[in-house]
């Protein structure tokens, strides 16, 4: 027997989730779908990010605690149709069917698994996209001359010598200079004894917090 959860949503909390509730309890019946959880938000907007019923869910879908999600509506699902698509997408891959009443979607079916494998096209070619507005972003900053990434800090070799050899652990060193015990492992081990070298430029990174 396959396992079901129920999602619903209601915007205000004198509105009643049941009467979302009756409809979806009586198909996971006819369907013969055993009801495992039923995740409820009440007083959420639909344009609300955070939604802990659907949260919790989703988290619940990833490990695979239910075979298949029922709504009474795509609307009480998601807050956008971007959203949509991407809980469609996720559910899609977690190989977990969908259940839209209203709409008469069904994953399970042929027209469902149709729409899965449009939603799947289309979650990929945005991802594909932003990829690419990414890298473009990028190569015009090069061309530009612009610094991509944290900025680089300036290093004094012979000052992280003279600190090391006056008995300063790695870690107080990397804090005092704000970068990481590796740079300055590689700093002691780099430089000739008795020889000064410029400073280095590495790039920023959070001071360590164990000790040598």
């Amino acid at each position: 027997m396959k396992r079901a959860a129920l999602y619903a949503r209601v915007s205000t909390l004198d509105q009643n989730s049941q009467t979302q509730l009756l409809d979806l309890r009586t198909t996971a019946q006819q369907r013969g779908l055993e009801i495992v959880e039923e995740y409820i938000d009440h007083g959420i907007s639909g344009t609300r990010v955070q939604r802990p019923a659907l949260d919790r869910m989703m988290a619940d879908a990833a490990r695979h605690r239910f075979d298949v999600v029922m709504v009474a509506a795509s609307d009480r699902l998601a807050r956008s149709v971007k959203h949509f698509l991407e809980t469609l997408d996720e559910l899609n891959r977690l190989k977990i069917e969908f259940v839209s009443l209203r709409e008469n979607i069904d994953s399970a079916g042929p027209l469902g698994r149709a729409l899965i494998v449009i939603v799947g096209a289309i979650a990929e070619l945005e991802r594909s996209l932003i990829v690419e507005r990414v890298r473009a972003g990028m190569r015009r900053a090069r061309f530009e001359g612009k610094h991509i990434g944290r900025p680089a800090l300036v290093i004094d070799r012979d000052a992280v010598v003279r600190e090391r050899e006056q008995g300063r652990k790695l870690a107080d060193i990397a804090k005092t200079h704000r970068v990481s015990r590796g740079t300055i492992s590689r700093i002691l081990a780099e430089r000739p004894k008795g020889v000064s070298q410029p400073p280095l430029q590495v790039a920023e990174s959070t001071p360590p917090k164990s000790a040598a």
